[in-house]
């Protein structure tokens, strides 16, 4: 019998990018994220063309590893974005964005995941993935946007 036990983790943490909210909310869809993810390139399974809509699904690969993502929720109005993105083999996670105004010029951006292992390589994903690595994986982000920005 099959004794494995998926591990879980719920990290959050929060950065501040220099742009208006509205900017700042389309660097989290599928193809705002080009600007500024090195090596992020989705092809689009739903709807084929791309275009962000709640539903749709996409493939990206990563370090020899290929991630289904499916967009849960997508709330402009409210600066919301949500996924759930699966790495077969390894690991599923929910992925929430949030962003708010902080003033006409700068959006506080907080990511929360929650990863649960679905092998044993899985698990060791989940437990590599502490606080500190979580803060410095996401604090990465606002880097990235950033040095993207004076491109």
């Amino acid at each position: 019998m099959d004794d494995f036990v998926g591990e879980r983790a719920e990290r959050s943490h929060a950065f501040v990018v220099a742009r208006p909210i509205a900017e700042a909310f389309e660097l989290f869809t599928p193809a705002g994220e080009r600007a500024w993810a090195q090596g992020w390139d989705p092809r689009y399974v739903h709807p084929a063309d791309g275009r962000t809509e709640q539903g749709m699904v996409f493939i990206t690969t990563h370090n020899d590893e290929t991630t289904i993502w499916t967009m849960l929720r997508h709330d402009p109005g409210a600066g919301i974005v949500e996924y759930l993105r699966v790495t077969p083999g390894a690991r599923i996670a929910s992925v929430l964005v949030q962003c708010s105004a902080i003033d006409a010029a700068r959006t506080r951006v907080t990511v929360v995941y929650r990863f649960t292992g679905l092998s044993e390589a899985g698990n060791a994903s989940v437990r590599a993935m502490d606080e500190t690595h979580y803060r410095a994986f996401i604090d990465g982000w606002g880097t990235a946007i950033e040095a993207a920005k004076k491109k």
